[in-house]
């Protein structure tokens, strides 16, 4: 199952439906991530700035600075997730609702998250994230061990948020929680083939959208147990989610 899901999920990221949002969604990945270099850069400037060593001996300001963007360039990738889980939250319903009627046409689409809910749980969720990842980046040194932590925290993370976004579109959070945990094996090895897509420069940029769109198929797959059924709402189809893209 989780073959085709991915590769169902890839043929959606590169289709027009989802082009638009794809595009925006890598401006918006990339914007975050250009402003906190840019204040990191900042910090880093007057640090530098105030310390005695760079007055007397000029060269160590222009060492200090190379060897301080080589770490933010370290950083960012450990910064990275919590970052897609964001954007992921922001265009959560936008792309699950292309992906729903265009993968799942006989089947009752999802219900809209309010924009705001969705915000609050990626950004508590991308908080959660960011530490693990900066505990992750304290053994950057430590070889092999620091693969295993970043790789073992992000597969959690990722597969835990991506499944629990595109699941609240059908069942309340906690009976979303309730669900990835019974079926906590399939979570996380979707969880790491997004953490393993979050290691590939550029193609990492892809995450969020890859990420929404590889867990609706997941969780598709998943609810066709007859016992974990998404219950059925009343009413037909509900109109088009109204969400940033609108």
């Amino acid at each position: 199952m989780l073959f085709n899901a991915a590769f169902a999920a890839l043929r959606q990221v590169l289709s027009p439906p989802l082009r638009r949002i794809l595009w925006k969604s890598l401006g918006l990945t990339v914007g975050l991530l250009v402003l906190i270099w840019f204040g990191l850069t900042r910090l880093i400037n007057a640090f530098l700035a105030g310390h005695p060593l760079s007055t007397d001996y000029p060269f160590v300001n222009g060492l200090a600075f190379f060897l301080a963007g080589a770490g933010l360039f370290v950083a960012l990738a450990y910064i990275l997730p919590a970052v897609s889980i964001l954007v992921a939250g922001y265009f959560l319903d936008d792309a699950a609702e292309i992906v729903e009627r265009s993968d799942f046409p006989d089947e009752v689409p999802g219900q809209a998250l309010p924009l705001g809910q969705a915000m609050l749980y990626a950004a508590r969720f991308a908080g959660l994230a960011l530490l693990v990842n900066l505990c992750a980046l304290a053994l950057f040194f430590v070889p092999g061990v620091n693969l295993v932590a970043f790789f073992g925290a992000n597969t959690y993370l990722l597969g835990r948020e991506y499944f629990e976004l595109a699941a609240a579109r059908f069942r309340p959070l906690p009976e979303a929680g309730a669900m990835r945990r019974h079926h906590s094996g399939t979570v996380m090895l979707a969880g790491a083939l997004l953490a393993g897509l979050m290691v590939v420069p550029i193609l990492n940029l892809l995450t969020p959208l890859f990420g929404i769109a590889l867990m609706v198929h997941v969780h598709k797959g998943l609810s066709r147990d007859r016992l974990l059924m998404p219950p059925q709402r009343s009413g037909a189809l509900r109109p088009p989610a109204s969400g940033p893209l609108q």
